[in-house]
């Protein structure tokens, strides 16, 4: 595994189609997941040289906490499905590498069981309704369990046409089909290794985030929304600000305007994002709004989210004003495919080719980094 794109390829292999579908698709005709790939292809490097790059250093400080890397781990919902005990492995090894995970709020682990796996250093990322009185106990329990930064998805107010997922067979809730049970036959690795040892060590996976009681199955009619969230407002975020005590993060702007409404109310940061391409489709690549929304967002921190698959990326997305970045699919596909040591050396690869361009670049630290270090391509 030499890439990041090499761990997708494998994964395709290994897990059963529907279920990769479900992860590496967008909805509608895919645009928004297209482009949040392409956008990265509009800028090039202008390096400099004969720098002595010798001491150079990935390192950042967001929150108050060094991170080893300027990228940590992204939300991803139903992992423990695509490999085995995900949000457990995928925490151990984000803390390994000193780098943060953020806990999906449609992961099917206790966000108390993901917080002891790797105590102080992941995120817990939310889907809440438009119910003061329940986003003040999700924000309770979160605190309880031990995380200290809150992030609230905002861009779910309806729920996505993937009407890609139900022609590759996968739907939400999970509808047991022979066409499903073909497929997982014919993938005997993650049959054996994820799913009937998931089941075998804790029953049917569960949403188990979603509410304040014990989640319901996958399989469940009820999983297909467990609360309405067409209703969520900016006095919600209000009202969440109050009740946490710790980081506030709102994932899923990509108009300035909203960032600086988000800066008014007291959220500590804003993660540019159009949910992967999964949500709205034709909605612009965040890349390509990232400069825009940190002009806007004054002190506030920029994060970024969407497309990431090389060091460079990464790189090019700090240069046009995040303070950090998440990459999600990739470091799932690699745990699918090699586990704990799978997801460690994809992270790994990012690292190294972080590392690597800032040495081309003639750069020694993260804060080097600048709109400067692009060319916008012609």
């Amino acid at each position: 595994m030499l890439s990041l794109r090499d761990f997708e390829l494998a994964a395709a292999r290994h897990l059963p189609h529907p279920l990769f579908a479900y992860v590496s698709g967008g909805v509608e005709d895919n645009r928004s997941l297209q482009e949040n790939l392409n956008s990265f292809n509009e800028y090039e490097f202008s390096p400099r040289v004969l720098r002595d790059v010798s001491r150079r250093s990935m390192a950042t400080t967001l929150f108050g906490v060094r991170h080893e890397a300027p990228f940590g781990l992204g939300p991803m919902g139903i992992s423990a499905l695509v490999a085995y005990d995900a949000d457990r492995v995928l925490a151990r090894v984000a803390a390994a590498a000193g780098i943060p995970m953020v806990l999906s709020g449609a992961a099917l682990t206790r966000m108390e069981d993901v917080a002891a796996a790797a105590p102080g250093n992941s995120w817990f990322q939310a889907y809440l309704p438009g119910e003061s009185e329940l986003i003040k106990a999700m924000a309770a329990r979160a605190h309880n369990a031990g995380y200290k930064t809150l992030v609230l998805t905002v861009d779910t107010a309806a729920r996505a046409n993937r009407e890609n997922n139900i022609r590759a067979g996968f739907s939400t809730p999970l509808r047991p089909s022979l066409r499903l049970a073909w497929d997982g036959i014919t993938h005997p690795a993650w049959l054996v290794r994820t799913f009937a040892r998931t089941l075998y060590k804790t029953g049917v996976p569960r949403f188990e985030n979603a509410g304040l009681d014990r989640g319901v199955p996958i399989i469940s009619r009820h999983a297909a929304r467990q609360f309405n969230r067409d209703s969520l407002n900016w006095e919600h975020v209000r009202v969440m600000r109050d009740a946490w005590p710790g980081n506030l993060v709102l994932k899923g702007i990509l108009h300035p305007e909203d960032a600086r409404k988000a800066a008014s109310l007291g959220v500590d940061a804003v993660i540019v994002s159009n949910h992967g391409g999964r949500q709205l489709d034709g909605a612009v690549a965040p890349l390509k709004v990232l400069s825009s929304v940190a002009a806007a967002a004054g002190a506030m921190k920029v994060l970024y989210d969407g497309g990431i698959r090389r060091g460079g990326d990464v790189i090019k997305a700090l240069a046009l004003g995040a303070d950090f970045v998440l990459v999600a699919r990739p470091v799932l596909y690699a745990a699918a495919v090699g586990g704990e040591a799978g997801a460690t050396h994809c992270i790994s690869l990012l690292k190294e080719e972080v590392k690597r361009n800032m040495a081309s670049l003639g750069l020694c630290s993260i804060d080097e980094i600048g709109p400067e270090c692009l060319c916008p391509k012609a």
